[in-house]
């Protein structure tokens, strides 16, 4: 039996790419609601339903009976004989019910039902297979342009590119083609929202993956990221081929590679480095382009002096300390940039505090005991008291404690 509700919604099955065999329970579910409003229960019927057809079956199933007190579970044995003369009392007989008698009402209601269904359906295989996809680049047009946030057009499917994930320095317009990666697929009252980004690290990822065929096929591995959107880029590359250079590759002949991401970025600055598992070469190379004297490295603390020469030091440093920032982020470890000669006085600072006042020769004991007592216990302390805080110690006049601060001179002078 052909049914208008059946053959529309098959076609917006193949429509919607909705599973059939999901849509026909669905139905089948709708028409036994649609029973129990009309007869007021759904226990003897069944439903069949051809998605292919755009055909509906259903059957009722009544007792043969001489008199009928439940005519929706009953048939008198006169009717039944008329239609099928070899049934008897008490057999099962089998009647096609027609959709069309549920009435205008009752078919409009389904309808309504199922659209209702259907929408929801559609958000779950939407949330699903972007749920899938998170961490691809798609592409899109720009449909509409808010102050909070960008939505675009993706294979009829709307996505958002937040404030906080477009690259500042870019300026978007309706019908711009734009490229992001999914970041994540949010569950919302509105339905699934698909978030993207310009401005993660992840998106920098993916562009080299595209450009970049040694990093798909997983013989350069891009180990560490460091990202200022619209500004610069920090990437540590790594191959696992010693034939090929890592950063050539990313490069590309005549910078082919790594101009068409920078195009694709706005012109963002990138850095690439090969990447190193000894922690001092790493960072004199995260560094870049400034080249460090030395670098000390403070492991337990996780900590890093890079000395640099005069001449470099704002390009270790950066503008607004960008390029040391990037390079903390990149290695891993909180990097303090200073000149040579800042460096040689910090060292001496240390030094001076590590010396003991009983490392002076030439202080007596019994000076040295009243100098501890009086909260001088290294020699860089008494390098930094005045001759007043000296004379308020126990029996040490000016003469006195201008012959310390002489004998401490004289030592870290010699020290040096």
């Amino acid at each position: 039996m052909k049914s208008e509700i059946v053959e529309a919604f098959s076609q917006l099955a193949r429509e919607k790419n909705i599973d059939k065999e999901v849509l026909s329970q669905i139905l089948q579910e709708i028409f036994l609601t649609m029973i129990r409003k009309k007869f007021g229960q759904a226990e003897n019927f069944d439903i069949f339903v051809n998605m292919e057809k755009g055909e509906i079956e259903i059957y009722q199933y009544k007792t043969i009976v001489e008199e009928v007190e439940d005519p929706v579970t009953q048939i008198p044995v006169d009717v039944a004989r008329a239609l099928e003369p070899d049934l008897e009392l008490g057999d099962e007989f089998m009647e096609i019910v027609n959709p069309s008698t549920f009435g205008r009402r009752l078919i409009i209601s389904a309808k309504q039902n199922l659209n209702q269904k259907i929408k929801e359906i559609e958000k779950e295989l939407i949330f699903n297979e972007f749920n899938n996809r998170i961490g691809e680049i798609i592409s899109g047009d720009i449909r509409q342009i808010n102050r909070d946030e960008i939505y675009l057009n993706v294979d009829k499917t709307e996505v958002v590119l937040p404030k906080n994930e477009q690259i500042p320095t870019e300026r978007y317009h309706r019908g711009d083609h734009v490229r992001a990666v999914i970041k994540e697929v949010v569950k919302s009252a509105r339905g699934p929202e698909i978030i993207v980004s310009r401005s993660s690290p992840l998106f920098l990822v993916r562009l080299f993956e595209l450009e970049v065929p040694e990093i798909s096929d997983g013989i350069i591995e891009i180990k560490r990221i460091a990202r200022e959107a619209g500004e610069r880029s920090k990437i540590a590359v790594y191959s696992n081929d010693k034939r090929i250079d890592a950063v050539g590759a990313c490069v590309g002949m005549k910078g082919m590679r790594i101009q068409a991401i920078v195009k694709e970025l706005n012109n963002e600055k990138i850095d690439i480095i090969n990447w190193s598992s000894e922690p001092e070469i790493f960072i004199t190379r995260a560094l870049s382009p400034a080249k460090p004297l030395r670098i000390a490295i403070d492991e337990e603390a996780h900590k890093v002096i890079a000395v640099i020469d005069d001449e470099q030091i704002s390009l270790a440093i950066g503008k607004g300390g960008q390029n040391r920032r990037l390079a903390a982020k990149l290695t891993d470890y909180d990097i303090q940039t200073v000149r040579e000669d800042e460096y040689d006085e910090m060292m001496r600072h240390e030094r001076d505090e590590e010396m003991s006042i009983s490392d002076i020769e030439a202080l007596s004991d019994k000076l040295k005991s009243t100098l501890v007592k009086g909260g001088f216990e290294t020699v860089q302390d008494i390098a930094e008291a005045n001759i007043k805080s000296l004379m308020a110690l126990p029996n040490i006049g000016e003469k006195t404690a201008i012959k310390i601060k002489e004998t401490v001179q004289s030592f870290l002078t010699r020290e040096e």
